[in-house]
């Protein structure tokens, strides 16, 4: 659906993202949602624009410039461009503050999430990773909220060595995160995303 930025619904910013904008009236929340690998831009609205209702949430998704994001096959690179080209299109437009945007993924969306999340902490407030790989920030600033999904059945990432491993180093850390582990596969059960979105909004 094309629509003007300013007006309630879902279309694409460029060829790079889609934006969902919700019919109540500012100020926003800005959830930048980042897709699987293989997975078009537009999976990554799904997992949250049914829990949103009429409310305050932006949903940027952008796509990767590869099949997945360029940290997961070799460094940071264009994918960075991409979404601070998205974020600040975003920012130009609607009202959002520092605090009231959380960077979100799944898969290795979830992974690229928590890795630019945790550099980039002091300018957002929370990262929900749904099924996450690993991280691998380069660097730590501030301490945002982590919120980490993963199914007990995953055969993609399998939990034991990807979602406890990385909530046991994020512990380590002394990160403020909160854990859900679900029976199932590798997905975003609809129950687990609403409970993000609830986290996110009672700090």
């Amino acid at each position: 659906m094309e629509a003007k930025p300013q007006q309630p619904g879902t279309y694409r910013t460029d060829r790079q993202a889609f934006l969902r904008v919700p019919p109540a009236p500012p100020p926003y929340r800005l959830a930048l949602v980042l897709h699987g690998a293989g997975g078009p831009a537009e999976q990554a609205l799904e997992w949250l624009r049914p829990q949103t209702g009429a409310d305050d949430l932006l949903l940027l998704a952008p796509r990767s410039s590869g099949s997945t994001w360029d940290l997961i096959v070799g460094g940071y690179g264009p994918d960075v461009v991409r979404i601070d080209t998205a974020l600040a299109g975003v920012f130009r437009r609607f009202p959002v503050g520092a605090a009231d945007v959380a960077i979100a993924g799944f898969s290795d969306g979830a992974s690229y999430a928590l890795s630019p999340g945790l550099t980039n902490g002091d300018l957002l407030g929370a990262v929900p990773a749904f099924s996450p790989g690993f991280m691998a920030p380069m660097l730590r600033h501030g301490r945002p909220r982590i919120f980490v999904s993963h199914g007990t059945e995953d055969r993609v990432l399998p939990i034991d060595r990807c979602g406890r491993e990385v909530v046991r180093t994020l512990r380590d850390d002394d990160c403020p995160v909160t854990y859900r582990e679900f029976a199932g596969g590798h997905d975003v059960p609809a129950d687990v995303a609403a409970e993000a979105l609830r986290w996110w909004s009672t700090p």
